[in-house]
């Protein structure tokens, strides 16, 4: 059974709701960086290993088009936020870079070089102000996702990389399971999975997919669900902490790395850190065995 890492959960989400506002998330790292830094002393303290700075959509097209701020500025004031959060601890900083939104050739404008340099830019700022790895995530577009990984290669930190899959098993530009391992692999990442998309339990089946067809170490960040109304009208997430970490038993003896996506809170992490990640514990209510944690860095 793989020792487990313990991811962070959703940004965007809780930093909506601490603002009541909701711009571009990156722009808060100017704007409130009280509030990012409180963000990620949450989920400091609810036991992830690994949190992420706020650098998820903070690429040269965003940026430019929606604030008069530099991509430096706003990736490494991210960078500096998450360092000083997490000050005092062992949880290491991963900066987070996200699908471009605008598609690359065949499928749009973009080429390959130009969004090569997007990345590298991203990257080379996010490294400079001390980011510990990097975590490409929530791609749909495996062409995209293996640019950017092959830079964030280029800087010798760890490079964890998640697509976003439906029910089928494909993303919605087609790419499969097999697709991604065999692509990622070949470039020398040093581990491949799921996030965003889907809920614990119909992402599952698709971590049990990874598992019999590579060795790379597994990311799980499933979804909570999208908010829906209660008998009382109050909106609610269709997953509860409860549910969410009952899903994930099923595959977290296949997993290196567990964490949340959209609708997740604090909450979740702690709950899964609890189930299955606090050492020594005996088997959960589920009846899954608990795993030892062995520090950031293992």
């Amino acid at each position: 059974m793989n020792n487990l890492t313990l991811l962070d959960g959703a940004f965007g989400t809780r930093i909506w709701a601490k603002t009541g506002e909701s711009k571009p998330v990156w722009m808060y790292n100017i704007l409130r960086p009280d509030v990012i830094r409180e963000v990620t002393a949450e989920y400091v303290a609810a036991g992830a290993q690994i949190v992420q700075a706020n650098t998820f959509g903070a690429n040269r097209i965003s940026v430019e088009k929606n604030s008069d701020y530099s991509v430096e500025d706003v990736v490494k004031a991210a960078v500096r936020i998450a360092r000083e959060a997490v000050q005092g601890t062992s949880v290491r900083v991963g900066l987070s870079a996200g699908p471009l939104t605008v598609m690359m050739e065949p499928y749009g404008d973009l080429e390959e070089d130009e969004a090569a340099e997007i990345y590298d830019e991203i990257f080379r700022f996010g490294i400079e102000e001390g980011a510990d790895l990097i975590q490409l995530e929530t791609f749909i577009d495996l062409n995209m996702l293996c640019v950017a990984a092959k830079e964030a290669k280029k800087y010798g930190v760890p490079v964890l990389c998640t697509m976003s899959f439906e029910e089928s098993g494909r993303t919605i530009f087609g790419n499969s399971v097999e697709d991604m391992a065999e692509e990622l692999g070949n470039i020398g990442v040093d581990g491949v999975g799921l996030n965003c998309s889907l809920g614990p339990d119909k992402a599952a089946p698709i971590m049990k997919k990874f598992a019999e067809v590579t060795n790379l170490p597994l990311i799980f960040k499933p979804n909570a669900g999208l908010p829906v109304m209660d008998t009382d009208g109050n909106m609610v997430n269709p997953y509860t902490k409860e549910d969410f970490s009952d899903e994930i038993a099923d595959v977290v003896s296949l997993l290196s790395y567990v964490g949340g996506c959209c609708g997740t809170d604090p909450t979740y992490i702690a709950l899964l850190k609890e189930r299955y990640a606090d050492p020594y514990q005996q088997p959960s209510k589920t009846g899954c065995r608990k795993i030892a944690v062995y520090g950031p860095g293992h």
